[in-house]
């Protein structure tokens, strides 16, 4: 029978025969270094996207307002990152970040809304 070893020390384990960790530690090195963000490119669109979401609730704590759109932008709001559009019977598009979701009324303003 072979010496099972740990995935992150590879130091021998013992116990169960499906264990693969000889301990929490190693067990939560290894997942969070394998679950990591692959890349600067996806790491820095979820830090965008999460700005994006707090400037959305910010301005919108109900469930609909209009803003202008130079708040959102001197916040830092990213107007090419969002998680999903929905169009409506009449043609207009709202771009949501999770549920929180903006339509472009004019080239000045938008109307937020909360996706219940």
């Amino acid at each position: 029978m072979s010496k099972r070893t740990c995935q992150e020390c590879e130091e021998p384990i013992s116990g169960r025969s499906d264990k693969r960790f000889c301990s929490d530690y190693c067990r939560n090195a290894f997942n969070n270094r394998h679950n990591r963000d692959s890349t600067n490119l996806i790491r820095n669109t979820n830090n965008q996207l999460r700005k994006n979401y707090r400037i959305l609730q910010k301005y919108n704590p109900d469930k609909k307002i209009s803003v202008p759109k130079s708040k959102l932008l001197r916040d830092g709001f990213d107007f090419t990152l969002y998680t999903s559009t929905y169009q409506t019977k009449k043609g207009h598009i709202y771009y949501f970040v999770y549920d929180q979701g903006y339509l472009p009324i004019n080239n000045d303003y938008l109307s937020l809304v909360k996706r219940d």
